[in-house]
């Protein structure tokens, strides 16, 4: 393979930002030089030169949460995220069965504590779909709509817990969710899958971390997305074991890298089915769901250190965070801290956690998969989580700094389709916390949206999400820094590279590489 010789770049790594070299070389899907570009001279013979005349060069991201299929097929389906009443939902259904009569009207993106009107009924939502197949996501993906032609094809989801005539939850929600995942046919799925993984790269994400499972896609769903070219798929499938065989069986059926991800301790805050020690204070008597109690924790972290397997488990609310640090505890009993610790499981959104919790945490080596638009979204005193928590529980949520300074791996993502794919939105929310005491630097944030999602996924190699030599040759080129120079506008990415294989390039229509 050619060298590739990148001069003129300003190099942003994982380290304090700003202090990297400005030239790099690349041969062989690895970085071998880097290093001030009056030294490159001996370097130019028979080497690719790309003059980059000051574009931004980093790491490529990891995004440490998605589910591919999901948001794919936002591509062409119903957004509701603008969605401002019952009343504009049901025009919009009505609008797209008109546009497609009798096709699956897959919508996503709702969010109803500002509504002005309640919740749409069943009848009225049937009346819009007209006999069509509708599945409509709120935001988190913790409930959904559903007309009565979807619902037929759930079996058992009108005695299922969760089930309402209104929005679904719980196992309710997951009965109707795969008869709609069901109702996708291969070459849509295919077409969702490839949208995704296309427009993730375009973002600058060479690695994407799937969180599949039973109750939210499909074995079949995730290795159909395995075998796609674009970002790396890291599979994760969100089931519990009991053994350290069952462990081993299960990961060998579905191809995943581990049995971690989306396995739901609990709900979201949205949906009020995330796990509270208190009541929500804009539903007195409602404390969320419990779909894990220690106890299984504690079985499957046990089993999956016993089988060398990674675990993690789905936690948003301070009695989930509980029902977690009862479960590690657990496992450490019945194997021992270092060996819950060599295996690195993991932990998803932890949004509701106490400092001592969070020290433990650290100390059992469990990395924490966070996504900032979370806060961004719905922080701050007036934002979903004050309504729905209160000013005072709602100001401690996501506090990314404190996981930090307690030793806690950070990694950076999304949870797309719930927010969108894009690091750089990320980064900046990460840094602009609603909580100034939670805010993370602008380092500890590309770090944690790089270094940070290659650990999550247990590659705990030094050079893992670095531009050293040594380091895979995974970077993007960029035409400015953004939130790293004070910017409100995202940069957009040239070039990605991945392990020295292309994957997006739109650099020749603005600077253009040069041979020498």
């Amino acid at each position: 393979m050619a060298r590739t010789l990148l001069l003129g770049a300003r190099l942003l790594d994982a380290g304090p930002i700003g202090s990297g070299a400005a030239a790099l070389e690349v041969e062989d899907g690895l970085i071998t030089w880097a290093g001030d570009p009056d030294a490159a001279g001996e370097r130019r013979p028979g080497a690719t030169v790309l003059e980059l005349d000051g574009a931004v060069v980093t790491p490529a991201f990891v995004d440490a949460h998605v589910h591919a299929t999901a948001a794919g097929l936002l591509a062409d389906g119903l957004d509701l995220t603008g969605c401002g009443s019952a009343r504009h939902l049901l025009d919009a259904v009505a609008a797209r069965v008109a546009q497609r009569p009798g096709a699956l009207v897959w919508g996503h993106g709702w969010q109803d504590q500002l509504w002005p009107d309640e919740l749409p009924s069943r009848a009225a939502l049937d009346r819009a779909a007209s006999g069509a197949p509708v599945y409509l996501s709120r935001i988190d993906v913790h409930s959904a709509l559903a007309s009565s032609t979807l619902l037929d094809r759930a079996p058992g989801v009108s005695g299922a817990v969760g089930w309402s005539q209104t929005a679904l939850s719980a196992d309710a929600h997951h009965r109707v969710r795969r008869a709609a995942l069901a109702a996708v046919d291969t070459a849509t799925r295919d077409a969702a899958q490839t949208a995704f993984l296309t427009d993730a790269a375009a973002r600058g994400v060479a690695v994407v971390h799937e969180c599949a499972g039973p109750d939210i896609s499909s074995a079949e769903d995730l290795a159909a997305l395995r075998t796609r070219p674009g970002p790396e798929v890291v599979g994760y499938w969100g089931e519990a074991v009991g053994t350290a065989a069952e462990a081993e069986e299960l990961l060998a059926a579905t191809g995943a890298h581990g049995l971690a991800g989306d396995l739901f301790v609990d709900g979201s805050i949205g949906s009020r089915t995330a796990a509270l020690r208190a009541p929500y204070a804009d539903a007195p008597g409602c404390t969320g769901n419990r779909y894990l109690d220690a106890t299984a924790i504690g079985a499957h972290v046990s089993a999956c250190t016993g089988a060398g397997v990674q675990a993690g488990f789905h936690v948003i609310g301070d009695a989930g965070a509980d029902a977690l640090l009862a479960g590690l505890e657990a496992a450490v009993v019945a194997t021992s801290a270092e060996a819950v610790r060599a295996a690195g499981h993991r932990v998803e959104h932890l949004e509701m956690v106490e400092p001592v919790q969070v020290r433990r945490l650290a100390e059992l080596g469990v990395v924490a998969s966070v996504q900032p638009l979370f806060d961004a979204f719905w922080g701050g005193p007036h934002g979903m989580y004050a309504t729905r928590l209160g000013t005072d529980r709602a100001r401690d949520m996501n506090p990314f700094a404190g996981l930090l300074a307690a030793g806690v791996e950070l990694a950076l993502g999304s949870d797309a389709p719930v927010t969108p794919v894009g690091p750089w939105a990320a980064i900046r929310a990460a840094m602009a916390h609603r909580t100034p005491a939670s805010a993370i630097t602008a380092a500890q944030a590309l770090a944690a949206h790089t270094v940070g999602g290659h650990r999550a996924a247990g590659d705990r190699a030094p050079l893992a999400g670095r531009l050293l030599p040594g380091a895979a040759a995974s970077y993007a080129i960029w035409d400015g820094a953004g939130p790293l120079d004070g910017s409100g506008t995202d940069p957009r990415c040239l070039r990605l590279v991945h392990r020295g294989a292309v994957l997006h390039d739109a650099l020749a229509a603005t600077i253009g590489p040069i041979t020498r």
